[in-house]
């Protein structure tokens, strides 16, 4: 039997006469790594924060590990690991303190928490600037300080907007080999509008559009929806299909 980490029904967002997301549904397995693609504005990062239960949705509904992110928010969000779209941290806190800070607002302590810290910061290829303010660091190594601060707690789910944003195309290596190290034990989400990070790590992917989903395929599946069998091709086709023509 599937073991079904993340579970989406209908989830509908709008702002006034607008329209977010519409109806958007599909669940992710352990061990699935799903690139959720779309151009701006389609309803990507929308989704990703009703998920993560930060955005109540205007109809619909998410679970993750069973628990659902409104009536359960407490209970989902322990099993989720959440790197938001600019990452927000304390600027003026070293990066060691701010993952402490993180680490017992999720009930880490003592022993358990100095060895989650330095876990993550391992992880995360930040043990060199542990000691400096956050405010110091380029912008790709903030973007890692947001992704340890999600993998400190050791979550069964993951969500990450935009997670290589920022990084020099070593880092954005490292970043890949590690979601494919921690792929088998977790589901994880990827929303991104880069298609090479979906080739490189995803074995699913969902293409969004105007909010809605308008494909659900694996990364090899989508390049045969276009006659040039190419990523790229076959996302402009479904996303902007007057200018594929």
């Amino acid at each position: 039997m599937a073991d079904i980490l993340i579970d989406i029904a209908r989830l509908t967002k709008k702002f006034g006469n607008f329209t977010a997301v519409d109806g958007v549904s599909f669940s992710v397995e352990r061990g699935e790594v799903l690139g959720f693609l779309g151009p701006n504005g389609a309803g990507k990062s929308t989704t990703m924060r009703m998920l993560a239960g930060f955005v109540r949705p205007t109809i619909g509904r998410a679970s993750i590990c069973g628990y659902d992110v409104i009536d359960q928010g407490v209970q989902a969000r322990r099993c989720l690991g959440y790197l938001p779209e600019g990452a927000p941290c304390y600027p003026d806190m070293s990066v060691e303190d701010f993952l402490a800070f993180i680490g017992r607002m999720r009930g880490l302590d003592g022993g358990e928490l100095r060895d989650h810290i330095r876990q993550s910061l391992r992880l995360a290829d930040l043990l060199e600037v542990s000691r400096l303010p956050i405010e110091t660091l380029s912008k790709g190594t903030k973007r890692r300080v947001g992704l340890a601060q999600a993998l400190l707690h050791d979550p069964d789910v993951l969500v990450l907007d935009e997670p290589t944003d920022g990084l020099d195309p070593n880092q954005k290596h490292q970043i890949r080999q590690l979601i494919r190290s921690m792929a088998p034990r977790k589901a994880i989400i990827i929303s991104t509008h880069i298609l090479e990070e979906v080739d490189a790590v995803c074995t699913r992917a969902i293409i969004i559009a105007g909010g809605r989903i308008v494909a659900d395929d694996t990364p090899m599946g989508l390049t045969f929806k276009h006659p040039s069998g190419k990523l790229d091709d076959a996302f402009r086709l479904l996303t902007r299909p007057e200018e594929a023509a």
